[in-house]
């Protein structure tokens, strides 16, 4: 693929992301980049919200992760979808009940000051290390296929990718986000369907022939009932949960666009909506990604392995061969999908941190236009240069990023949980000052009780360390409630 090509479709896509944000800035308000106003069409909150979920993680990860961990990601979809059930009738009513911005303002009503700040701290640090992850994958896959003909650093294609984000949303922020994660979300699906379709076709088969292909394959192992496996059924479903309530229920990213739909029944139909195309859209990128290893196979295209037959770099695997094997037309459509992944995998996440900031921490809602705008500004600046760091301190990671951003969300969003979890469903009063220190312990003994089952007793823990830190996050705040 010629680097005029590439350029021409960067240049294009960013022309359509730059029309709608013209569009969407026309008439805006002093809230319009905090809350859209809360005049989004909820079928459009939806669809968009699949590729903000979705990001260059799903479109890359999945797929390759198939290879080493055959279908047991699917286990965690599952799980995913009990906890959206969860989101939608539970967490959302609270929240359109008292007409929140911030989500986090919430443990400020429950149980105090400081556990409201730490509960916000908390999600600054887990949606900066996550929206990091997610563009370090786009960002290399960018790299490898443009800038890497330039000889440009990769330092400076994070810088541009960053600006650029900036240059769309500054103005009216989720306003915005919510049209162009529409047409991110549109350009990722499509990709996987055109690469399905052109694999389908060169092998020479039919649709019933490789879906048969997809079930009779080896990887294509859904259950694991191993006890000690970090991929164990109920070590996954029950993760499944518990990540899909934090990471998206108590996450201000995809809160924030919920928020902006109308009434409480358009936000409840968004989510419902949201969770099961998802929930398809990830099935179809595991199907996918058996095809892409059938793919290579076929046509004696060597993946590299280490001497335990474990495969390395699969987060290589869809972009090598969309761009250099499978033809023209999925090279472009992949191409488009990572453009559409680097972008919604930082936009949302920007707008959701300059808001938690701004709203918990410089309590911008009683602040005059003029400095609602500059504070915004600065704090919108401020996190790019916090993300554009987190992305250079992992850049030489290797591995399936996906599994990464799971296990750091465990110790990032487990005290999260653990604190809504208690403030929802008990009325007990906690002494305020002590929830920092809790919140702060429970990652760090979580941590250690992993390493310790792990070693001793060749148990791992998984995604399932996000249940051990909540449940320590709560029977701490147990221990520190009020005495009468």
């Amino acid at each position: 693929m010629s680097a005029i090509l590439v350029f021409s479709i960067i240049v294009i896509y960013f022309g359509l992301i730059m029309i709608i944000s013209y569009l969407t800035s026309r008439n805006r308000s002093d809230e319009s980049f905090f809350t859209g106003d809360r005049q989004s069409p909820w079928f459009l909150v939806s669809f968009g919200m699949i590729g903000a979920a979705l990001s260059g993680v799903t479109f890359v990860s999945v797929p390759g992760m198939v290879g080493n961990n055959n279908f047991y990601f699917f286990q965690f979809i599952l799980g995913n979808v009990i906890g959206y059930l969860f989101i939608t009738f539970v967490l959302i009513p609270l929240y359109y009940k008292l007409r929140l911005v911030s989500i986090y303002s919430y443990l400020n009503d429950r149980f105090g000051n400081r556990t409201y700040k730490t509960g916000s701290l908390f999600f600054l640090v887990s949606q900066s290390f996550g929206a990091a992850l997610r563009l370090l994958l786009a960002a290399k896959i960018l790299q490898f296929a443009f800038f890497d003909k330039f000889q440009m650093p990769f330092y400076l294609t994070v810088i541009i990718i960053l600006l650029l984000v900036w240059l769309y949303t500054n103005k009216s922020g989720i306003k915005t986000i919510v049209w162009t994660d529409a047409m991110q979300t549109f350009f990722l699906i499509l990709a996987a369907v055109v690469t399905i379709l052109a694999i389908v076709n060169s092998l020479d088969l039919t649709f019933a022939q490789s879906v048969n292909e997809v079930v009779n394959h080896k990887y294509f192992d859904v259950f694991n009932w191993d006890n000690k496996s970090g991929n164990n059924f109920y070590k996954q479903f029950i993760a499944g949960i518990l990540i899909a309530i934090a990471m998206m229920g108590l996450d201000q990213n995809m809160m924030q666009k919920t928020l902006t739909c109308k009434n409480l029944w358009d936000a409840q139909k968004n989510t419902l909506t949201f969770s099961l195309i998802l929930a398809l859209t990830q099935f179809l990128f595991l199907g996918l990604g058996i095809l892409l290893y059938i793919y290579a196979e076929s046509n004696n295209i060597s993946l590299p392995i280490d001497e335990n037959g474990v495969f390395l770099d699969t987060d290589t695997l869809f972009p090598n061969l969309a761009i250099n094997h499978i033809g023209l037309i999925v090279g472009v459509s992949f191409l488009l999908g990572i453009i559409a992944a680097s972008f919604s995998s930082v936009d949302s996440a920007l707008t959701a941190l300059t808001t938690s900031f701004t709203y918990d921490f410089l309590d911008i809602s009683h602040r005059s236009s003029e400095d609602k705008k500059r504070m915004k500004n600065m704090v919108l600046f401020g996190f790019s240069v916090v993300v554009f760091i987190i992305v250079m301190l992992f850049s030489n990671s290797r591995g399936d990023v996906i599994s990464l951003i799971f296990k750091v969300a465990g110790y990032t969003y487990g005290p999260l949980l653990g604190l809504y979890l208690f403030g929802m469903f008990t009325k007990i009063i906690i002494i305020d000052k002590w929830v920092p220190v809790i919140c702060i312990l429970a990652p760090l003994l979580t941590y250690l009780l992993s390493e310790y089952f792990s070693n001793n007793f060749n148990f791992d823990f998984g995604f399932m360390n996000i249940a051990v830190n909540a449940a320590l996050t709560i029977l701490g705040l147990i221990i520190v409630k009020r005495r009468k």
